[in-house]
């Protein structure tokens, strides 16, 4: 007894010397008090501290109706990009980097989405997006298809069987405007997933449809200009002009040309008067919007350049965000966007890490604009990614190092950079194949191309492309119903809270009085847990059979 006494008193002891220790450092730093050099970093983190602490607890949760829905997808934007992207974009400002924050991770509500595929346990970027778009985990490779769909087979029956439906047009049905903008083709995985329909994901153009399936499916294009939800958008931009029938001046290769003679843009621009095509930033930041009922930019005839080569005439992507929330804004209703950093991705399949953290830094960037130009207090900001890479951000470099230089471990003859990949096509360019131990690997010290943007960075396996990679991913939110992105979930739910949110139609929502009844009002009464879960399945079922049977 008299040990466990003495103990207790200790531990008392203590735990109030800390609090004097916290507060007498934060009575110091509101004062202006100057303290001993060797207390200053103590005092710093004290007061960081606490200031994160005080916010957090000062947070409410806001219950409006979110009018509006942005969701931007980081393709491939892992937590170790994300890491690496904050420190780059904070020395890029002169810090040492470690400390600063991306716009997006100053948002209130964090959680993390499990991205496997229904039959892959690291996924792409076809089924990703169909569990986030949809609210159904979905295959590899394959856009707006249950798991019941072959892959790379078309078979009409089996086609509508497993049709799934998107949050384009569950918005679109509940009188909200939408629309997307991407880095990439218009008709790629990611924003494919809002509008199509396929058996695999390469299907982009009437050429990668396999001939004997040509006469059961339409090719990814056709379905974003001739069918819904994508013929219902507001807002298309991005790259793709070869996919689309339309002729560019830029020099690069077209990702699949069409050999059926379609003209797609063309009928677009014919079946709406008010519909307005641009190609060209000039373009894109002059157009009179209140004139114009729809809005293509289409600036590529592939994938637009990267952010840290592009020409002037092809806009950034905080460019098309803008003048997307401009156009979306009109409609007194709301509306739906969503906006993709696809270039993240493209980058580090190839081993490109400067590449891809600037593609980082450029989404960050766009966020940053969205939340200038939109009320948060009705509407909803998601920030997430579809997936990881195999990249990853490793030894033991001093603080304020760059992020994209050299490190070692103490007693290792040769330095080695801090990001490096598990696997792609830069890994033949590393390797020195020279006789002794130390002579494996090229010496970086003396390498003069690692400033060169197109600078791959080391990949210990060879493969023609870097592969995904298969850990969670972080989910950042803020507006209406930010607060439901908690702890670990699966993918597809993104959809739900959307939805639940939104008070899109048909959907069970905080706006559904019965639904709102029985999920909460009911519970602070004497109803059974039984019974209360009954009615509550029940309501859930029946909400989201209504969706299946259209």
């Amino acid at each position: 007894m008299g040990t466990s006494s003495a103990r207790a008193e200790a531990s008392a002891r203590m735990t109030r010397a800390a609090r004097f220790v916290i507060l007498g450092a934060l009575v110091c730093l509101s004062s202006g008090i100057s303290l001993p050099p060797k207390h200053k970093e103590t005092s710093f983190w004290m007061k960081s501290g606490q200031e994160n602490l005080r916010h957090i607890l000062s947070l409410q949760n806001n219950q409006n109706r979110a009018k509006n829905v942005i969701i931007f997808i980081g393709d491939g934007m892992g937590l170790s990009t994300i890491t690496s992207g904050r420190i780059y974009k904070g020395q890029l400002k002169g810090n040492t980097g470690e400390e600063y924050k991306l716009v997006f991770e100053k948002f209130p509500s964090t959680g993390f989405s499990k991205t496997y595929n229904v039959d892959r346990q690291v996924p792409d970027s076809a089924g990703t997006a169909t569990a986030m778009f949809t609210g159904v985990k979905a295959q590899y490779r394959m856009l707006g298809l249950d798991e019941l769909a072959k892959y790379n087979t078309c078979d009409k029956q089996g086609n509508e069987n497993s049709h799934l439906t998107t949050i384009a047009t569950w918005a679109q049905e509940s009188g909200m405007d939408t629309g997307f903008v991407t880095t990439t083709r218009v008709t790629h995985a990611t924003p494919g997933a809002l509008y199509a329909h396929v058996n695999n994901r390469d299907w982009e153009c009437d050429t990668t449809v396999p001939v004997e399936h040509r006469a059961c499916i339409k090719d990814i294009a056709r379905q974003l200009i001739e069918d819904e939800p994508g013929n219902k958008f507001k807002v298309i931009m991005g790259g793709g002009a070869g996919v689309l029938g339309l002729t560019m001046a830029d020099p690069e290769p077209e990702a699949c040309k069409r050999e059926d003679g379609r003209q797609l843009v063309h009928d677009w621009l014919n079946a709406d008067p008010g519909a307005r095509l641009v190609t060209t930033t000039k373009d894109l930041m002059a157009l009179d919007l209140a004139n114009a009922t729809k809005l293509m930019g289409i600036f590529g005839s592939d994938h637009l350049p990267y952010a840290a080569v592009k020409p002037d005439h092809v806009p950034s992507l905080a460019n098309m965000t803008l003048q997307a929330i401009r156009m979306l804004r009109k409609n007194k209703n709301g509306f739906f966007l969503m906006v993709e950093g696809g270039k993240i991705d493209l980058a580090h399949h190839q081993n490109l890490a400067r590449m891809a953290l600037r593609e980082v830094s450029e989404l960050d960037d766009a966020v940053s604009t969205a939340m200038q130009n939109v009320n948060l207090d009705e509407t909803l900001i998601i920030v997430t990614a579809d997936h990881s890479h195999a990249f990853t951000m490793n030894g033991y470099p001093e603080r304020g190092n760059d992020i994209l230089g050299l490190t070692h471990n103490f007693g290792s003859l040769q330095n080695y950079e801090t990001l490096s990949y598990a696997n792609g096509p830069s890994f033949y360019y590393h390797r020195n194949n020279g006789s002794g131990v130390n002579d494996t690997w090229r010496n970086l010290e003396v390498e003069n191309s690692r400033t060169d943007p197109f600078y791959r960075h080391f990949a210990a396996r060879y493969i023609k492309d870097e592969t995904h990679g298969g850990e969670d991913v972080g989910v950042y939110a803020i507006g209406p119903y930010s607060h439901l992105f908690r702890s670990t979930f699966e993918q597809n739910y993104i959809a739900h809270v959307i939805a639940y949110a939104a008070c899109f139609k048909d959907w069970p929502s905080h706006c559904d009085q019965d639904y709102n009844r029985y999920f909460y009002e009911v519970s602070s009464q004497s109803r059974s847990a039984s019974d209360l879960a009954v009615v509550s399945v029940a309501l859930l079922v029946l909400g989201l059979l209504a969706h299946l049977s259209r």
